[in-house]
């Protein structure tokens, strides 16, 4: 006996994302959800992504990340190409649905310019007010 192709059968319950998930989801006008991915030993934030409900079925089938590249119109897993992998340790839905926090163990640099967060040297020098100095 053959294994089932899932490809062969979009249907097919082991391809699609689990309907009461997908109920909670609230995607932006191109059917994407925001994914912010976090280191899940330090806690930084590593990158921005995008997903589907396809890869977000796919993150949270196979313990690898994969994304919707808005750019290429295809999926990716970080990683592949770069050997940089993100591995999943968690996948929360915010308040409103609309936003995924991706906690993984990051292999490598998470940011294509090769640093270890795509928010290396964004500082944009905001003002920090003392405790005390806090009004409303």
């Amino acid at each position: 006996m053959t294994t089932p192709d899932p490809a062969a059968d979009p249907d097919a319950p082991e391809t699609r994302l689990d309907p009461a998930l997908a109920s909670r989801l609230k995607h932006d006008e191109a059917g994407l959800l925001t994914a912010v991915v976090q280191d899940a030993t330090d806690r930084r934030v590593l990158m921005v992504g995008w997903m589907d409900d396809e890869a977000l079925r796919r993150t949270l089938t196979t313990g690898r990340v994969t994304y919707w590249s808005r750019s290429r119109s295809e999926y990716w897993r970080k990683g592949d190409t770069s050997g940089h992998v993100q591995w999943v340790r968690s996948v929360a839905l915010d308040c409103d649905g609309d936003t995924l926090l991706v906690s993984v163990d990051q292999v490598g640099a998470a940011c294509h310019r090769g640093t270890d967060t795509c928010f290396d040297d964004g500082d944009l020098g905001a003002l920090v007010l003392d405790p005390l100095e806090r009004t409303s």
